[in-house]
């Protein structure tokens, strides 16, 4: 049965947990939300709560279920144990039609592993991505290879990660529909002109970052590169500032001690490299569009 074979309105649980997942949901869930076919439930785990709180008010997203269930060095599987009990729960009383999951997080996993076992069919959007290294980037690396093979229906964004998917012989119910994160983006940038620019114009000159000069924007947070290839890359980053001064490097540290404690060590003598607070959605996304260039570690193949 093909989503749109049936013609009752299909409940669809939207299992995520991190800001990532509700930026790339909130166009679907918007799309479904204004379509008679479905019924959108959004389950919110709460791993990323106050960010992902951000990315709900600005979307306007109200989620019918936060779990709340993330506390600061929770181990995976102490987390992975009260996902699973609060989801069958949930699942028993609402009796979805289907399980809605993104990427792999792992709200992902558990949300697939909750289908798995209700024999609820699960949909997976932004398939097929693997780096061939179950250790790296880890725990996603594992959690996506586990939803694809739970999963009834794939949406990878690329023909690549199709191509990842027909390696591993899942070749039924596959979809290349593109990356969700663009139609975010351009949702988002349309809510900003609409709302807009004299609030982030204030919010940046406050943070000693000016439009008159170029700005690169740097993102690094990842866990693989803890340690020396953080230091390698703060290396890479004072050099560039060296032999550009009149560049600014802006650079939204993350709140990890492993990654701000460094980046403050390493990076903040340089006069033009911007050490500033994590950017909620609106900001960082406003702050891309006036990027001369973007430097990340974030990936996915």
């Amino acid at each position: 049965m093909t989503l749109k074979e049936n013609k009752k309105k299909h409940k669809i649980l939207f299992i995520y947990g991190t800001r990532p997942e509700g930026i790339k949901l909130a166009p679907l869930i918007q799309e479904m939300e204004s379509n008679e076919s479905f019924t959108p439930i959004i389950c919110s785990t709460g791993q990323h709560k106050e960010m992902l709180d951000q990315v709900h008010s600005f979307f306007s997203i109200t989620p019918h279920y936060n779990l709340n269930l993330m506390i600061q060095n929770q181990s995976l599987l102490k987390l992975s144990g009260k996902i699973l009990f609060k989801l069958d729960t949930i699942t028993t009383e609402l009796n979805p039609d289907f399980i809605l999951v993104q990427g792999d997080t792992t709200s992902t996993c558990l949300g697939a592993l909750v289908g798995a076992y209700k024999k609820i069919p699960v949909i997976h959007v932004e398939a097929g991505l693997r780096s061939g290294n179950k250790q790296s980037p880890f725990p996603e690396e594992i959690n996506r290879i586990l939803a694809g093979h739970i999963a009834s229906y794939h949406f990878p964004p690329t023909k690549r990660a199709k191509k990842n998917l027909e390696k591993e012989s899942i070749t039924k119910q596959v979809q290349v529909v593109g990356n969700t994160g663009i139609d975010a983006l351009l949702l988002g940038l349309d809510i900003i002109k609409k709302q807009g620019e004299s609030d982030y114009i204030d919010y940046f000159n406050h943070l000693n970052i000016s439009l008159e000069r170029p700005i690169i924007l740097i993102t690094c947070h990842r866990r693989e590169n803890f340690g020396i290839p953080f230091e390698n890359i703060c290396k890479a980053l004072n050099q560039i500032a060296q032999n550009n001064p009149n560049v600014q490097l802006v650079y939204p540290v993350h709140l990890n001690p492993n990654i701000k404690k460094n980046a403050e060590l390493h990076l903040s003598k340089q006069e033009n490299i911007r050490l500033i607070p994590p950017l909620n959605y609106s900001h960082m996304i406003w702050l891309m569009k006036h990027a001369y260039f973007i430097l990340t570690d974030s990936g996915g193949v």
